[in-house]
């Protein structure tokens, strides 16, 4: 596997290989109010991978940091996760909370992972067995965490990169929360975007459920002005940057990171500039 997403049907005909570990990233209404109509099933042998309350810097007062490399080890463990592992991804609103836990594999040091393809919902479109929701004790896996710094940056890194120009800052927020159009969803957070930023919207790298086609992901990049300078995606909590940052993996060289506080860090800390 070359690329990091496989089809359903590619799951569907690989489900006994032992290796195989699926997560699934589902969680309850987004912040946005989104929600899904497949709640309460998943696909059989599924390990429910807690991105809210277990894979998150519970001591941040910013949402979905990213926690130690040390906790994030021991918690795959538990999961039954090895360094051999191949690990598919997959959530219940088609591509939405997924591609973040990819990343933090990626960022861990773990390449064998992989986000499903349109998720649940194309999983339950092509038919294939859907059980109801249920936890599996698993043995002490042998995973190891390799931190890479570089998958991740922060407000200071940000700030710099106002004035030095050297990397392109890209919002995966809507038009009207980036232009300070629509209130922001989380309570403290202020409205506009960080300066120099650009705005794409999560949803334009999407077709319905799924990515869409390598030549749509590169004429959309290409009309956005996209040159060869590292890449950083921000968003509101650093979830659906990761959409932007996997659709771009699908067709752009660049090198690529992740502003882990983004948005509701940036437009909490007194002094920084606002767009």
């Amino acid at each position: 596997m070359t690329q990091p997403i496989v089809s359903v049907q590619w799951l569907n005909e690989n489900l006994a290989n032992s290796n195989l570990i699926i997560l699934d990233a589902s969680q309850g209404k987004t912040a946005s109010g989104k929600v899904s109509n497949l709640e309460n099933v998943q696909i059989f042998g599924s390990k429910f991978f807690d991105l809210k309350n277990t894979f998150s810097d519970q001591n941040s007062i910013y949402s979905n940091m990213l926690p130690s490399p040390q906790l994030f080890e021991t918690e795959c463990q538990k999961l039954g996760i090895n360094d051999s592992s191949i690990i598919i991804v997959y959530d219940n609103l088609g591509i939405y909370y997924s591609p973040r836990v990819w990343w933090m594999f990626k960022t861990m040091g773990h390449d064998k992972v992989f986000v499903l393809d349109g998720g649940l919902p194309e999983w339950n479109k092509a038919k294939y067995e859907l059980v109801k929701k249920e936890v599996t004790k698993s043995e002490i896996g042998n995973f190891k965490s390799n931190f890479k710094t570089g998958n991740v940056k922060d407000h200071n890194f940000i700030l710099q990169n106002i004035k030095s120009k050297k990397t392109l800052l890209i919002d995966a927020r809507s038009e009207d929360r980036f232009f300070g159009r629509k209130k922001e969803p989380r309570p403290n957070a202020k409205s506009g975007h960080i300066p120099r930023s650009i705005n794409i919207h999560y949803d334009t790298v999407l077709k319905g459920n799924t990515f869409k086609s390598s030549n749509e992901l590169g004429n959309l990049f290409e009309q956005k002005n996209i040159n060869d300078k590292p890449l950083v995606f921000t968003c509101g909590s650093g979830v659906t940057a990761c959409i932007l940052f996997l659709a771009s993996e699908l067709v752009l060289k660049n090198s690529k990171s992740i502003y882990d506080g983004s948005w509701n860090e940036w437009s909490q800390i007194d002094g920084l500039p606002i767009g």
